[in-house]
């Protein structure tokens, strides 16, 4: 027997044609459906807003009033009465109005640019975030669908293992029946059937597991899965240049170079509380019964103001101070992920080296197990060997191609999370069958928006 059941899960798409679900294709759905990789998708959008809060500044702010009342007065000269009148007046006014305000900042101590700047910051470190959501994702579900492959193939090694040893069962309950062995090697078959059936039952009990997490990452049941195979197209020929790519390319060092960016914007924004501030504002109103009754009044005004800011507690200077020593936690952070990054390239690159060492030992393990238990086999229908010994030449076989199931596991996935270490995990290096999602064009619709609380997608 040769890789058995192992072999017949690796070949199974081409026995199912084209309905097999390749690695390629699975990652393709888990793209497009899974609901971590859409929220944070939402997230990056929402961020996009931020940009168009901050550019408020820029712009005028209108508003208009309206109020109506009831006032009642009366007055008494105390005087005697002439011919001029005196005497008690009572006056019973209708005071109302409506009108427009306008005010516009000239200059806020650049506090409006450099809130834009930490804003786009801001969005360009959330879009390397969902990059690097999106390569945890893709390695999750290549990972996923890799365990799916190896667990079902166990499972169906395991059975075998059961059918294989409960025909040793047989044979050697026959031969103590005619005097060739004793009871125990009769009890030694039974005990090692029941030990396989126990193995069979946890195998299929992880292969659930498996399922439900490709299930959670791929958004489909698993049907049909094709051999995955390693990324060995995005892998450099060097560690050193595996590490060259990767702090060049990994998201989560971009994403962390844009956060100390825009602490630096926010060192400026609290600045700006320090500096001159001048704005404008006009007003016209149409104001009734102000005075006397059936009086009008139009009014009209405009107002340059200039405030210098001279001590308002301490509060601006804290704020500037806090600001800085945040630039420099940023700036640390982004000192730790790059130190991350190249932890995670060295360990996968190490990785990948031992599955290739592996394949090629569990295949050598494999060819000698199978040898061995041919040799065996042959000793014991002679009487050299025990029953025990060829369920140990059994057991030693199925352990090497379970060995080699693991390391042709372990190959796949570890090329793909180094590639995802490096930072080129993505669906477009991939190649997949996709609509690729651009987070940009979001960001130019919304970026420069006046009115209307309509999102792009029109809800």
């Amino acid at each position: 027997m040769l890789l058995g059941a192992m072999a017949s899960v690796l070949v199974l798409a081409s026995a199912g044609g084209v309905s097999a679900e390749t690695l390629e294709s699975a990652l393709a759905k888990a793209y497009g459906n899974n609901p971590n990789l859409n929220a944070e998708r939402a997230g990056v959008r929402a961020t996009d807003e931020n940009v168009a809060q901050a550019k408020s500044g820029y712009r005028p702010r209108i508003s208009a009033s309206a109020d109506i009342g009831r006032t009642f007065s009366k007055y008494d000269d105390r005087q005697p009465e002439t011919i001029f009148g005196g005497g008690e007046s009572i006056t019973r006014l209708t005071p109302r109005g409506y009108g427009v305000e306008l005010s516009q900042t000239i200059f806020d101590g650049f506090r409006t640019d450099n809130a834009v700047r930490r804003a786009e910051s801001g969005v360009l470190a959330a879009r390397e975030g969902l990059n690097t959501t999106e390569q945890d994702i893709l390695v999750n579900a290549a990972t996923a669908y890799m365990d799916v492959l190896r667990d079902t193939a166990i499972l169906d090694l395991q059975r075998n293992n059961v059918e294989v040893i409960d025909e040793q069962l047989r044979q050697t309950q026959d031969r103590f029946n005619v005097g060739e062995v004793t009871r125990t090697d009769v009890a030694q078959a039974e005990s090692r059937l029941a030990a396989a059936r126990s193995e069979a039952s946890r195998a299929e009990a992880t292969l659930r597991a498996s399922i439900a997490r490709y299930r959670q990452y791929v958004g489909v049941e698993p049907r049909q899965l094709a051999p995955g195979r390693p990324l060995d197209k995005l892998t450099p020929g060097s560690l050193n240049a595996a590490l060259k790519i990767a702090f060049g390319e990994h998201p989560a060092i971009k994403a962390a170079q844009h956060q100390v960016d825009a602490a630096e914007h926010q060192v400026k924004i609290a600045q700006a509380d320090l500096a001159p501030q001048i704005g404008v504002t006009a007003s016209v109103a149409q104001r009734y019964d102000s005075r006397t009754n059936n009086d009008e009044a139009l009014q009209a005004s405009a107002v340059a103001t200039l405030t210098v800011p001279i001590y308002e507690g301490g509060q601006a200077y804290s704020a500037t101070r806090q600001a800085k020593e945040q630039v420099g936690q940023a700036q640390l952070e982004a000192d730790w992920v790059r130190d991350q990054v190249r932890a995670a390239v060295v360990s996968n690159w190490g990785a990948v080296e031992a599955a290739r060492a592996q394949i090629q030992a569990a295949q050598a393990q494999i060819d000698a197990a199978e040898t061995a238990l041919s040799g065996v086999r042959e000793e014991a229908r002679v009487g050299q060997r025990t029953t025990l010994d060829v369920l140990n030449a059994q057991q030693e076989l199925l352990t090497a191609r379970v060995n080699l199931i693991q390391a042709q596991r372990d190959r796949v996935v570890a090329s793909y999370q180094l590639v995802s270490a490096m930072g080129r995990l993505t669906s477009r290096a991939l190649g997949l069958a996709v609509n690729h999602y651009s987070p940009k064009i979001h960001y130019d619709q919304v970026k420069d928006l006046w009115i209307g609380t309509t999102t792009p997608d029109g809800r």
